[in-house]
């Protein structure tokens, strides 16, 4: 071979100037284990501990529902700290209602129409009770101190 084709070939793995490494693709360090590594050292030293038995977590966020099935809980509760761990689903509030019914009580259920049926009402209202009113601003505040 000759040094003019080798000099091509040789440009055409690198992938910096003139001393660098001959690559062709860069080399990506991958973190997320020392990351974990790291939120378990700041979960131990907290001093949380394993709640056994639980079967499902629901987080309802606005619409959806974030669903964990068989979830690791820890919790400390000196540190009012707590913490599910494992693979999550993120579902609509659609789907999780039917199963979420399923669970509650007559008393609850009848709890949860009457819930319902109140703030359809304030929807349908469309007015506030004046609680949320901002208050008429009063010209001297000290004479309307006095007088109360």
């Amino acid at each position: 071979m000759d040094l003019e084709k080798l000099q091509k070939m040789a440009g055409a793995v690198r992938t910096g100037g003139k001393g660098s490494v001959r690559r062709k693709k860069k080399a990506v360090h991958k973190s997320s284990g020392n990351d974990d590594k790291k939120l378990q050292s700041a979960l131990k030293r907290i001093g949380v501990s394993t709640i056994p038995g639980i079967e499902e977590v629901n987080i309802f966020k606005e619409e959806e529902v974030i669903s964990f099935s068989n979830p690791k809980v820890q919790a400390s509760l000196a540190a009012n700290t707590f913490v599910v761990s494992g693979p999550s689903q993120t579902k609509s509030m659609a789907e999780v209602l039917p199963d979420f019914m399923s669970q509650l009580s007559p008393a609850e259920l009848a709890q949860l129409k009457q819930m319902a049926q109140q703030m359809q009402t304030n929807k349908a209202g469309g007015e506030s009770t004046g609680d949320d009113d901002v208050p008429d601003l009063v010209e001297d505040f000290e004479q309307e101190a006095e007088k109360a």
